[in-house]
């Protein structure tokens, strides 16, 4: 699951769909040149956004992903 220490680009390249959550914070992040190095906790301060309500966010899209995924491999 995704962690306040990954870093931004890490999350979106494994999980691509969190950047529907990104977008919601207001965060451009593919577009951003820090997302490379920016930890979620940077980010997260950086906006001025709740951590750990951005974090459930996330993993939450990313247990979404996994539950469509494997209901989709499992028909």
């Amino acid at each position: 699951m995704i962690s306040k220490d990954m870093s931004i680009l890490e999350v979106l390249q494994a999980y691509p769909r969190t950047q529907e959550v990104f977008a919601r914070y207001g965060m451009a992040c593919v577009s951003c040149m820090g997302a490379t190095e920016e930890t979620i906790e940077a980010a997260a301060r950086m906006h001025g956004l709740d951590l750990d309500r951005l974090l459930a966010d996330l993993n939450r899209q990313v247990l979404q992903m996994i539950g469509g995924s494997s209901r989709g491999r499992a028909r």
